[in-house]
């Protein structure tokens, strides 16, 4: 426990690292699908996670940056990380096929929403299992806040037809990395 209150994750600079490399992966994000379409045939839920890959680098950094966690863990956290990005995507896609009726900026916007608590939200589990996570559920809650709010970014997206940039992307990505971050950091290990 030692480690993780002497990490440089917990000093301010280190969440200004953390943030940095949020808005890094972000902007690498939407360049992910051209490069997995290069590589062939990759089955859907399997591409969708692969697209993950800049984020999910972040997350294993963070996790062992920030925690006392080892580096499996720090591992299992970034597939948990493509895992959630899969279940984002699907949930974005599910939501916007039940709103029809809609316009498609307010089926854009409650799409993405469902998105960013969707990933959020398994993000968030997954650090709670973690050897070292964080026990106060308090805890991951502004990850899961922001994560969701922002994930109506793809609203902004789907407006400026963004393909090969995007707004979405670099912002939930920083909030999230630095959520995760601030909540591996988070010093009151009481189950509540």
């Amino acid at each position: 426990m030692t480690h993780a209150i002497a990490s440089p994750g917990t000093s301010p600079n280190g969440l200004v690292a953390v943030a940095a490399g949020g808005v890094l992966s972000g902007l690498l994000t939407p360049w992910c699908p051209q490069l997995i379409d290069r590589i062939g045939a990759v089955p859907g839920n399997l591409g969708i996670a692969l697209v993950a890959v800049p984020f999910a680098v972040l997350v294993f950094i963070v996790v062992r940056w920030a925690s006392a966690n080892p580096w499996w863990a720090a591992l299992l956290a970034s597939i948990v990380t493509m895992v959630a990005f899969a279940a984002a995507v699907n949930a974005a896609v599910f939501i916007d096929g039940q709103l029809v009726s809609a316009t498609r900026v307010g089926r854009n916007a409650l799409a993405g929403l469902a998105a960013g608590f969707a990933g959020a939200g398994i993000m968030a589990l997954g650090i709670a299992l973690l050897p070292a996570g964080p026990r106060n559920r308090m805890a991951r809650l502004p990850m899961l806040i922001v994560g969701t709010v922002t994930g109506g970014l793809l609203a902004l997206d789907n407006a400026l037809n963004l393909d090969l940039t995007s707004v979405l992307y670099p912002v939930w990505q920083t909030c999230v990395a630095v959520g995760l971050a601030t909540a591996l950091r988070a010093r009151d290990d009481r189950p509540g």
